[in-house]
């Protein structure tokens, strides 16, 4: 179940996900030097906006992909702020894939798997370098690229899974149904 999961904030401090229980969170993991960077503008609208209502923000900074967010938590959070005013809590930057992945990793991969890109002018670039680093990364759950976003329920279930080439409206859509 996704409260028996802890994370670690980019203070250090432990925050465990029980503490969210009876809210709809959006879990996403994020880079300050991607394409998909300025999907920071509309998670913090949609914090702005649903926040009060019961939504919550699990930011996950992450290194995995490109080496696209190359900074310290204390940079990563600085830069959020500087450029997209960003009010809810950053996580300690960590892995979502592989044999340092978070935990909370595997057990949202193991929910929703991969289940394609939606059509965005970065799918074919995507697509293309997937495809020369694995030929089998279509079947795989693994986390494909920065800003890949997981919603769960006020019950606890992971609902979807939205990749980073998916419309921002669509998540909203998501999330306000839930709410």
């Amino acid at each position: 179940m996704i409260y028996d999961y802890e994370l670690t904030n980019g203070k250090g401090e432990k925050v465990s996900l029980s503490d969210f229980k009876g809210k709809v969170m959006l879990i996403v993991n994020t880079a300050t030097g991607c394409g998909f960077t300025p999907q920071y503008a509309p998670i913090e609208q949609l914090y702005k906006d649903y926040h009060d209502k019961g939504l919550e923000i699990i930011d996950i900074p992450c290194n995995q992909f490109g080496a696209q967010a190359p900074g310290t938590d204390d940079e990563i959070k600085e830069f959020c702020t500087l450029h997209y005013n960003t009010t809810y809590t950053l996580m300690k930057k960590s892995d979502v894939n592989g044999a340092n992945e978070l935990p909370l990793y595997t057990f949202l991969k193991s929910q929703k798997g991969f289940a394609g890109f939606d059509a965005h002018k970065l799918t074919p670039i995507l697509e293309d370098l997937l495809s020369k680093a694995d030929p089998e990364w279509r079947s795989k759950p693994d986390i494909k690229w920065n800003f890949t976003k997981f919603v769960v329920d006020r019950k606890g279930e992971v609902v979807a899974r939205f990749e980073p080439t998916a419309d921002m409206k669509k998540v909203e859509e998501c999330i306000k149904a839930l709410l």
